[in-house]
């Protein structure tokens, strides 16, 4: 169990971590078990707090050794609360030449924080939805792959553009 101060001690850390990052409007993840189906869809529901401004949008993810690729494509469908979407197919660099991953961390688990859309307007009222799903081939090889290894976390991020 737990000492009341080191308990104290946590819970002053996660406050001090969480309050520093003043331009999150929206930041969630989700874990992908095993491997990442290419009919799987991940999904974030959220809400702008001012329809007004606009934001920066970023996927998150997070890897591990396991991945096996330079680059990762997705594809990433924003639905608008009155049923315009919007479907991009994008590519991002995973790792340098020399095969070492990019991305933020100390162990084998590495996170990206992928640009999205830069200053982009969320003009409507009401929930969006964001759904994200890999895109990946192996090269010269017409069907997708199955079950993508590697990815252990999807993240889905909202922030102002005027603190980044």
């Amino acid at each position: 169990m737990l000492r009341s101060s080191t308990l104290l001690f946590i819970l002053s850390l996660m406050f001090i971590v969480t309050s520093c990052d003043s331009n999150q409007v929206f930041d969630a993840y989700q874990t992908v078990p095993g491997s990442w189906n290419k009919d799987e869809k991940i999904t974030f529901n959220f809400t702008p707090p001012d329809t007004t401004n606009t934001y920066n949008l970023f996927v998150n993810i997070r890897n591990d050794e396991a991945y096996k690729y330079s680059n990762l494509f997705l594809i990433i469908g924003l639905e608008f609360p009155h049923g315009k979407t919007i479907t991009d197919t994008l590519e991002y660099k995973m790792a340098k030449p020399n095969g070492a991953f990019l991305g933020e961390g100390f162990s084998s688990i590495k996170e990206n924080k992928l640009w999205y859309k830069e200053g982009f307007s969320l003009n409507e009222s009401g929930t969006y939805t964001v759904k994200i799903q890999h895109a990946m081939r192996e090269s010269g090889k017409v069907n997708g792959i199955t079950n993508l290894e590697g990815i252990t976390d999807v993240g889905f991020r909202i922030e102002n553009p005027s603190t980044h």
